[in-house]
């Protein structure tokens, strides 16, 4: 039986991504590959990420595998949707399943476009499960986090799947399964230095309204300091990538954990250079003093706003005083400090979008994204919001990106807003390292044209 994984994200339709080049190996794919593999079932991942459309539609063809399964995220819904119906037509007895963040909550349209199974939730027990009822033909019903069309043309969802409580039992992702040479060369040739992606840790505990929990759930499970590094080992005798980026929501979460994960380091002699993801509400001075020791050179801290109102609206549990303090805190112990920003949330007034500017300001970031909020289904964000949806586009043709609902402001005024916080910060950085010339200027008019287009499009 010929078993194939991919994802169908193609660098080259990506225009954002070309503008950074920071693309990262598909991790998650990987796990599943690895756990399938270490369980007797061959497999191989095909990775588009530097492919196109056309090659792998190609390789389907050649293959003609008995099993697809493709990772499905906002960013691939479409594509993935494309390589459904042409897969049927070129591999036409293959099984096609589906996986990733975006198909719990959408199980019967996806079904209904051609996927014959929705793995619902973490994917290695039940593609495990799956792939050995297909291999001898028995029943479905039985597996754990799933969801089919019975006999009757019917949606069948299966019992929930329980989450795996000691993710230590998952074996490390043998990254040999895709060509890692192409992330370090492009890291090489844009920004001087590799980095490939690390997870120690599956779920959340926070309940922030705008984010998904779809695959791991608002739970936190962690892998031992000992196998986190063993993996760190391996990587670096491998591929030696200059840096690490540790792919979890929150990595500073528990204190005790990081204090033993910088420990074993120490002891297997270890030096890693990594960014990572955390909280205002989970760092302090010691905290900041252990990831520095530990090799932490960036760390992304959560705002989302400067406004504490749009913060307590979002249940992020924290405030603005706590993020400003860190930012600075971190920035002082010779750390960079990145932080996210999202703008048009129900409720936020240009009062509000001042505050996050000065909110940027005071903090000063080393850096900082800014996104306009849009509401993920399953999220509560989402529920709050779609009784005032205004836009909601065909489901085959649009992702939850496309779906707009009656904001403060217009969708355009936020086009202009996000401009706006870009520009008036930046310019104030330029101001504070003395590079006050033609750049500064140029920031500072951006800046008040946007809010003239603000003004136009209110």
């Amino acid at each position: 039986m010929k078993v194939v994984l991919s994802h169908g994200y193609f660098l080259e339709e990506d225009e954002k991504e070309q503008q950074i080049m920071r693309p990262y190996p598909p991790l998650g794919l990987i796990y599943i590959s690895t756990y399938l593999k270490e369980n007797g079932i061959a497999n191989e991942v095909y990775d588009t990420t530097f492919s196109n459309k056309k090659a792998l539609l190609k390789y389907l063809t050649q293959s003609q595998p008995d099993i697809l399964a493709l990772y499905t995220n906002l960013m691939t819904k479409l594509n993935v949707l494309e390589i459904i119906r042409e897969t049927r037509k070129l591999a036409k007895d293959c099984r096609i399943i589906l996986g990733g963040p975006d198909v719990t909550y959408n199980t019967d349209n996806y079904l209904k476009n051609g996927a014959d199974f929705i793995v619902i939730g973490e994917g290695e027990s039940t593609m495990l499960e799956l792939v050995n009822a297909i291999k001898t033909n028995t029943a479905f019903a039985d597996i754990d986090g799933l969801a089919y069309l019975d006999e009757s043309g019917k949606e069948h969802k299966t019992n929930p799947r329980t989450k795996l409580r000691d993710i230590d039992q998952l074996p490390i992702p043998n990254r040999d399964a895709i060509d890692i040479s192409k992330y370090t060369k492009v890291w090489k040739d844009f920004h001087g230095q590799s980095a490939l992606n690390v997870s120690t840790q599956r779920g959340c505990p926070y309940t922030c309204k705008w984010c998904s929990t779809a695959v791991y759930g608002q739970s936190y499970r962690r892998r031992s300091p000992e196998k986190v590094v063993a993996e760190i080992q391996l990587i670096q005798e491998k591929y030696d990538p200059d840096t690490i980026w540790f792919v979890d929501d929150v990595f500073t979460v528990s204190h005790k954990w990081l204090n033993a994960f910088s420990e074993e380091l120490e002891k297997q002699k270890v030096r890693v250079k990594f960014e990572c993801i955390s909280r205002a509400d989970r760092m302090n001075a010691e905290v900041i003093s252990i990831l520095k020791r530990a090799g932490c050179f960036r760390v992304w801290i959560g705002a989302e706003s400067g406004s504490q109102k749009i913060i307590d609206a979002m249940d992020r549990r924290v405030s603005v005083e706590k993020v400003r303090e860190v930012i600075q805190e971190t920035r002082k112990a010779g750390i960079e400090a990145g932080t996210f920003i999202m703008l048009g949330y129900p409720g936020e007034t240009k009062e509000d979008i001042k505050e996050t500017i000065h909110h940027l300001k005071v903090s000063n970031p080393d850096h900082f994204t800014i996104t306009k909020a849009y509401p993920i289904k399953g999220t509560v964000l989402y529920e709050e919001v779609e009784s005032i949806m205004t836009t909601v586009p065909e489901w085959s043709q649009s992702t939850d990106r496309d779906i707009d609902f009656q904001r403060t402001y217009s969708h355009k005024f936020y086009d202009y807003a996000v401009k706006w916080v870009v520009n008036e910060v930046n310019s104030h950085k330029a101001a504070l390292q003395r590079r006050q010339g033609y750049e500064a200027f140029k920031m500072k008019t951006k800046a008040r044209l946007a809010t003239l287009g603000m003004w136009w499009y209110r």
